[in-house]
């Protein structure tokens, strides 16, 4: 895994000294994702940097690397599982290679097949070629979005990097907060791709390519989100169906263990964790390493049920705890990882686990990410078929119960009523016509938000309704879909690429320079999923079923039966307690809310006043907070700059430079 950064003058001026210094200035800002080597690549319009991560060929796969002729240098940030595959097919037609790593097996593909290379690859990755006798940038993403990958154009040339922070070391770079993204955070946790938080910098969509010339930027779709119409199943027998994941899944996790260093996995006490190591353990009985995080608040802590999954599987478990005020300390830290607001705080958890990953010299780590969308396991899917049937009889007084069984850990549904629930999950109950119904609701509630904005951000904003948008832009893409198949194609293509594999996956990771892997996320799992009908992802409300029945005396009943619990993190506690690190405190303070002019300071201010008191809270308050905080922090670090600057003796060394005028 490794962190890249580069830019292509699409008016060939030549370079000079200076340009190697802010290659390896850009390189020093993400050298997190890459300690342990650095290299660059140089020629008269273009510059390419890599800084490593070492996983696989740790001695020989220093980047930039080129195909046997030099005339294609590539950069490469991920991991491709099927290399080794790919490295007899291409040796069959006579490429020669230098190393062992997957960067060259891609380059080498490249030269041979061209852009569509992309379809053979089983991996994660963003990717950048250049192309010496076509004078031309090629740049690549994973199908699902899991390795990140940004741009934007400075004067003539285009700046591209894993990380938005690196840009800020290219001369000229002048980000600035978009009024319209924020609103779209503050509606759907994410911006619409290939849009991002800031102005004028975009993301290479999820399952596409870019080819940048002097003459066009043209960007390609290779690979979306399957969609079947409810007669077009492939597998309608849970048999049948089993037979075929256990097939895909075992493959894909036998791949994700591939690896020149050691490899450990997550263990959180869910469903998904223990069924990727009991997998884990079948492939390879040796002894593996698991690591867990809990919660000092109970309402938050899965711990109990970690050690029930430690102990089945016998494998050598760390456990970390958080409490709140490890929330409030490290927040700001992890806004500056993110480069995005956040809504709630669940990344800090996972970017402490992390650490406590990397604290025993291990860089890799199996996770479950992906199960929960592509199986029905997320309680929106539930919240969907409920709000649907309470729709066939909307007056009913018994049917909106029913979602009583789905938050329970949300203290206002403990006692509320059938008036209480309709008034809360009642909003556009009967629109169930909407490609987005699923979402409606959710959606409606969070872009609450939107509130706390000053008079002048939401006339920024204008008439532009992220919502409507939404809806007009999927309703034919969505249209004769199950209404399962839809909420999970939203869920996947805007939650689970913008925020979930972002701020609380590759970032968190690599910010404690960790890889994570996802078995539940190969693309041919994804594939097989998206095929199953929908009885056997979300029967009744019984989510997972497939994974149920499989594990079936695989798995400790304790975990296989229990009830579905988000992951969560603390907020009202880490954020209004008696003191606050000084950083937050002045972040939230009306001084530093006004100079900014991106909230409304009473709006602001009433708000924690109402945090601070003993009532009650809602979810949205404690998004808002969130929100709020998240914002001040982005605006300061990358608007006001107020990072600590680079100085000469700190740029990252470089192990590779190859200079091409």
């Amino acid at each position: 895994m490794c962190g890249i950064a580069g830019f292509y003058n699409y008016q060939t001026t030549k370079q000079d000294q200076s340009t190697t210094t802010i290659l390896r200035r850009m390189l020093t800002r993400i050298k997190h994702r890459g300690p342990d080597q650095s290299g660059i690549y140089l020629n008269n319009s273009v510059g390419l940097g890599s800084a490593r991560l070492s996983i696989v060929d740790l001695n020989n796969g220093t980047m930039p690397m080129s195909n046997s002729d030099d005339s294609l240098w590539i950069v490469f940030n991920g991991e491709i599982f099927n290399h080794i595959e790919l490295r007899k097919e291409l040796e069959a037609k006579q490429h020669s290679f230098k190393t062992h790593s997957d960067t060259e097996v891609i380059v080498h593909l490249y030269e041979e097949y061209g852009p569509k290379f992309v379809d053979k690859l089983n991996g994660q990755f963003a990717i950048a070629i250049w192309d010496n006798v076509k004078e031309e940038l090629f740049l690549a993403r994973d199908r699902v979005g899991i390795r990140p990958l940004y741009y934007t154009e400075v004067g003539e040339t285009i700046v591209f990097a894993s990380e938005i922070k690196s840009m800020l070391e290219f001369p000229g770079f002048k980000p600035k907060l978009s009024a319209k993204a924020i609103s779209e955070y503050f509606t759907f946790w994410t911006s619409l791709s290939p849009a991002t938080v800031f102005e004028d910098v975009f993301e290479v969509p999820p399952g596409n390519y870019m080819i940048i010339n002097k003459y066009s930027k043209d960007i390609t779709t290779y690979w979306e989100l399957p969609l079947y119409k409810p007669n077009e199943y492939k597998y309608t027998k849970v048999e049948e169906a089993i037979k075929e994941f256990e097939t895909i899944f075992s493959d894909a996790v036998e791949l994700r263990m591939k690896a020149d260093v050691q490899v450990a996995a997550y263990l959180s006490g869910g469903l998904d964790s223990s069924v990727t190591t009991s997998f884990i353990k079948k492939i390879s009985p040796d002894r593996l390493r698991t690591f867990s995080i809990g919660f000092t608040e109970k309402d938050y802590d899965e711990s109990h049920y970690q050690n029930i999954a430690a102990d089945y599987f016998k494998t050598e478990h760390t456990s970390i705890s958080c409490g709140p005020n490890d929330i409030a300390d490290n927040f700001g830290n992890m806004v500056w990882h993110s480069e995005a607001p956040l809504l709630r705080t669940a990344p800090i958890p996972m970017g402490l686990l992390a650490k406590s990953v990397r604290d025993e010299n291990i860089k890799v780590v199996i996770t479950g990410e992906g199960a929960d969308e592509l199986l029905g396991g997320y309680n929106i899917f539930k919240e969907t078929k409920i709000r649907r049937f309470w729709a066939k009889d909307p007056t009913s007084k018994y049917r909106p119960l029913l979602l009583k069984k789905l938050y329970p850990y949300l203290p206002q549904m403990k006692n509320a009523n059938s008036n209480v629930l309709k008034m809360f999950f009642g909003y556009k109950l009967l629109e169930t016509g909407s490609p987005i119904y699923s979402h409606l609701l959710r959606w409606h509630n969070t872009s609450r938000i939107n509130n706390y904005l000053t008079k002048e951000y939401r006339n920024a904003i204008g008439d532009y309704d992220p919502i409507v948008a939404i809806e007009q832009k999927f309703n034919n893409k969505l249209e004769g879909i199950d209404s399962l198949a839809k909420a999970q194609w939203i869920e996947i293509n805007i939650f689970m690429s913008g925020y979930l594999l972002s701020s609380q996956g590759d970032r968190m990771g690599m910010a404690n320079s960790i890889e994570g892997r996802y078995p539940f996320l190969d693309h041919r799992v994804i594939e097989f999923c998206m095929s199953l009908h929908p009885d056997l992802k979300l029967k009744g409300l019984n989510e997972k079923y497939l994974l149920k029945i499989l594990m079936k005396d695989r798995l400790p009943d304790a975990i296989l039966n229990r009830s579905k619990q988000a992951y969560r993190a603390p907020i009202r506690s880490a954020f209004v307690p008696d003191e606050l690190p000084p950083y937050l405190e002045k972040m939230l303070s009306e001084e530093a809310i006004t100079q900014a002019g991106i909230f409304n300071p009473n709006h602001v201010k009433q708000l924690l006043q109402k945090m601070r008191s003993k009532n009650q809270v809602s979810e949205i308050d404690n998004m808002a907070i969130t929100a709020i905080l998240s914002v001040q922090i982005l605006n300061d670090l990358f608007i006001n700059r107020s990072i600590q600057e680079l100085n000469d003796n700190e740029l990252v060394n470089l192990d590779k430079t190859v200079i091409d005028y």
